[in-house]
């Protein structure tokens, strides 16, 4: 750990040295608009004929910035800017002495395939965020919300604008309207905004800017050219209201006797969304009853390892702005610092209930899908000042499940609570926008919560402190966290908090954490430090710590999987800033990562190498290593002792043809084996996307896992003839799923999309066994495995004779499975006008356990086709009002 130090010192001294020197000066490129005076406002139908276009020079010498960076584009670019007191106009032209080959490929809103030409709009001139307006040739419009200086690009900002684009003789043209109320900005009498234009140049994959800005320099927002000659314009408020209904029905297949499940189901819902501008910066969301099904259905998946799965935020309330209430406690360049952990996860709000009835043979169950939202507001946006602010507060209603009985009798219990969400987030710019300092805020509170859900807390807080200083032209950074967590509940609750597996606090050989069944609280900290070097060179480098106090609890309305952990991380990379006879770029890596418990156990060591190719003819390939000699595990034998893991080596390696081909094809696959062979996997993937004509687009990616584990963990016995026992087996597990997707798009604004995924999962069990000594260096040491003799299957169950005296010491259900499932979506999306659209959606959903003793593809037809699927049939229709 010394050494890892003094090396970290010395890389800091070089390179601050080497920063003094070579940093290059760059010059702003400045562009000075126009009114339209007495002009009538041009037709937006990308043709630059009207007069009003010669009220303003033209803005240009675009220079090339990828593969060959600072050296002249195939083809030039220029654009014009106007502006009255409700719109920002833009025309542009793109030449091309080829015009019959302009790629005009079709797809929905920000697809972003093809030629296109994209502005870049720092209208606080903050030099971290920016509003991104994209017209392809095809004329596809695109928009994205910049942050984070250009870390973050969130294409869920979907603001009204209007843009049409014409091929001609000289190449192509495009003609945009931006309306004011879409941007924010001050109230100064003249205005400088920061602006950047970037065209993309379909056939040879390069990207040419106005302003130029090398490969190397850190940052994108910070680096614009600027916008002049903004005079007298005022910010306007947005007011904004989005009213939906949604006509929805479901089929499925009867289950008889069950009154609920009658084959069929219907209703009709409505809501209302609303934006309202209280400034020009600051933004009220309102929804009240808001829909937020999801279009695209989460993807299979099993855990073997009892954690729970991270699945991405769709909803377009939670989305939107998201980056505002992000807050990561451990991300980094490295990676394997648990970097999906964040206090705010925003799929908890309107989950499923929690809570499920205890019933009797012979009753029936309606259980509730989901928990609804009766409302929620969100309160978002950034000052001219450099304050980002958020604000979330959100309500879902009380769920209750409803029991009958073969003698019609019925009850109501409580699967859900009344529960109410806050967020609050507030982050500040200082030091000429090269540093800042945040914090967060959340609160998670339950009603009364009844005694069969008293495994749920009645209230959670969190808080959490950010910072980030950059210098030397932001090069440098030093940043990091701190996260507190409080959680608070009846004594049941907090005793089940302890024993879950995030926490483990029941684990035998732990003496700095017991469970505490008189407790009615927890209180834990997390956070992360790190420093880091990402311009200037071709050199880049990021080491830090990061920690979770075993108490750290944020699953109320965040997403961690695991605490009590230390850990150090180091990333060295390297990249080529030149293309050369063989590659457009390469990249090296280093990375090495080694971890703790707070009892000091040191339960990890792995290192890493890997490298990122970009050919000449556009393929893309990586390769990667990974050698862990150290590992133990204090969760995988669920609140038994800590277990060694054997050391393994492991690789990955993916190869992209080119993407700019009708038919493109990519193959990824990774392997990891222990040096004993206790532990074998193997992952892989390949498929092709096809385009034959611009307007559609068909994919498919099989995928086989195969999971080769002598040492499955499958359950806990506490007594058996006077000692605890943690059975393990070796399991024999094969997944094979196949992704499908098919795009076809009639016009930018009416597109038909369909996915379709089968998926099956089989484990087979064997070789039962329990752990007698879990830290032994040599593998079979750790156990000591059941025969044949004291094993037997009877009806579905093992049973255990350990002294072979003809009694059963004890018992588990065969853990063999095979799950098989398969979802699908057939979508038709119509905006009929901007931001207010029809969606007509059918959903298909198969879920089925399937024989583990079958093949993999006969399981997988037998409990597909023939059977009846769950289909979901729904109409949505929005309008939306701009006032």
């Amino acid at each position: 750990m010394r050494n890892v130090v003094l090396v970290i010192l010395a890389l800091f001294f070089i390179y601050s040295a080497q920063a003094q020197d070579s940093t290059e000066v760059i010059i702003k490129k400045k562009y000075t608009t126009k009114p339209l005076g007495d002009y009538a406002a041009p037709t937006i139908n990308g043709i630059l004929e009207e007069e009003v276009w010669n009220q303003v020079d033209w803005g240009g010498d675009y220079i090339e910035w990828q593969p060959d960076e600072n050296t002249p584009p195939t083809h030039q670019t220029k654009f014009k800017i106007l502006y009255d007191s409700k719109n920002l106009y833009i025309g542009v032209r793109c030449y091309d002495t080829e015009p019959d080959k302009i790629v005009r490929r079709l797809s929905r809103r920000d697809g972003f395939d093809g030629d296109w030409v994209e502005f870049n709009i720092d209208s606080y001139f903050d030099k971290r965020t920016a509003f991104s307006f994209t017209i392809t040739a095809a004329g596809v419009k695109g928009d994205e919300f910049i942050s984070n200086n250009g870390n973050n690009w969130d294409d869920s900002w979907n603001p009204i604008w209007y843009a049409k684009a014409h091929v001609d003789d000289e190449g192509w043209t495009a003609e945009l309207r931006i309306p004011l109320s879409q941007l924010k900005f001050g109230s100064e009498k003249e205005q400088v905004w920061g602006f950047q234009s970037t065209r993309r140049f379909f056939r040879n994959e390069e990207r040419s800017v106005w302003q130029r800005k090398p490969v190397d320099q850190p940052g994108w927002v910070s680096e614009f050219g600027e916008l002049h000659g903004l005079k007298n314009i005022e910010p306007q408020k947005q007011l904004e209201i989005q009213p939906y209904t949604v006509a929805k029905t479901e089929t499925y297949e009867a289950e008889e006797g069950n009154p609920f499940r009658d084959g069929s189901e219907n209703d009709i819902t409505a809501g209302l969304d609303a934006k309202i501008g209280i400034t020009n910066d600051l933004t009220l969301d309102l929804t009240v009853n808001p829909d937020f099904g999801q279009v695209d259905a989460d993807p299979s998946a099993i855990a073997l390892d009892g954690f729970q799965i991270f699945f991405q935020e769709r909803r377009p309330f939670f989305v939107e702005n998201k980056n505002i209430f992000d807050f990561r406690v451990s991300q980094s360049e490295a990676g394997n610092t648990f970097g999906s952990d964040n206090i705010f996860y925003s799929r908890r709000i309107g989950r499923s209930p929690q809570g499920y009835p205890d019933t009797s043979d012979g009753e029936f169950v309606d259980q509730p899908d989901n928990t609804p939202i009766i409302g929620a507001a969100k309160f978002s946006g950034k000052t001219k000042d450099g304050w980002a602010i958020g604000v979330l507060e959100s309500v879902t209603a009380r769920r209750t499940a409803t029991i009958i009985n073969g003698g019609g009798d019925t009850r109501k219990e409580m699967v859900e609570p009344l529960t109410n969400y806050f967020v609050g987030r507030l982050q500040k710019d200082f030091n000429q926008r090269n540093s800042y300092v945040g914090g967060i805020f959340t609160a998670t509170n339950r009603e009364q919560i009844p005694e069969q859900l008293s495994f749920l807390h009645d209230a959670a807080y969190t808080g959490g402190l950010d910072f980030k200083h950059q210098w030397a032209n932001r090069d440098w950074y030093f940043g990091g966290n701190f996260t507190l967590s409080h959680v608070r509940g009846s004594k049941d609750a907090i005793t089940n908090t302890q024993q879950s597996i995030t926490h483990l606090f029941n684990r035998v050989d732990a003496d700095h954490v017991a469970v505490d069944t008189t407790r009615t609280s927890l209180t834990g900290t997390g956070g992360n430090v790190q420093i880091g070097k990402v311009g200037n060179g071709h050199w880049k480098f990021e080491s830090g710590a990061t920690w979770r106090s075993p108490e750290l609890e944020l699953n109320d309305i965040g997403f961690q999987r695991q605490a009590d952990d230390v850990r150090h991380y180091t990333w060295i990379g390297y990249q080529t800033l030149k293309p050369d006879s063989t590659f457009r770029r390469v990249g090296i890596n280093y990375n090495h990562w080694t971890a703790w418990d707070f009892q000091g156990n040191h339960n990890y060591l792995q290192f890493n190498t890997n490298s990122w190719q970009n050919w000449k003819g556009n393929w893309n390939t990586n390769i990667g290593f990974n050698f862990a000699p150290i590992e133990y595990s204090n969760f995988a034998l669920r609140g038994g002792p800590r277990l060694r893991q054997s050391p393994w080596m492991s690789f990955w390696n993916s190869i992209n043809t080119d993407y700019r081909k009708k038919i493109r094809f990519s193959f990824f696959h990774n392997g990891r084996k222990a040096l004993d062979n206790s532990i074998k996997t193997y992952y892989m993937e390949g498929g092709f996307v096809y385009q034959p004509i611009n307007a559609l687009r068909i994919s498919a990616f099989p995928s086989l896992q195969i999971n080769h584990d002598k040492l499955q963990f499958i359950d806990n016995f506490d007594d058996v003839n006077g000692t605890p026992r943690y059975l393990n087996g070796e399991i024999n597990q094969r997944t094979l799923s196949m992704s499908f997707r098919l795009n076809y798009t009639i016009n930018p604004n009416l597109t038909i999309q369909y996915w379709g995924q089968p998926f099956i999962s089989r484990g087979r069990y064997s070789n039962f066994k329990h752990i007698v000594d879990p830290v032994a260096k040599t593998f079979d040491d750790r156990f000591v495995q059941y025969t044949a003799d004291q094993t037997s299957l009877v009806d579905g169950s093992y049973a255990i004779d350990e002294d072979l005296d003809g009694v059963t010491d004890f018992s588990f259900d065969d853990p063999d499975f095979s799950f098989v499932q398969f979802r699908s979506n057939l979508v038709i999306r119509w905006e009929y006008i901007p931001g207010s659209e029809i969606f007509l959606v059918w959903s298909q959903d198969v879920s089925r356990s399937g024989d583990p003793t079958n093949g993999l593809l006969s399981s997988l037809g037998d409990n597909i086709f023939g059977q009846k699927p769950q289909n979901i049939f729904l109409v949505k229709a929005t309008y939306r009002f701009v006032l």
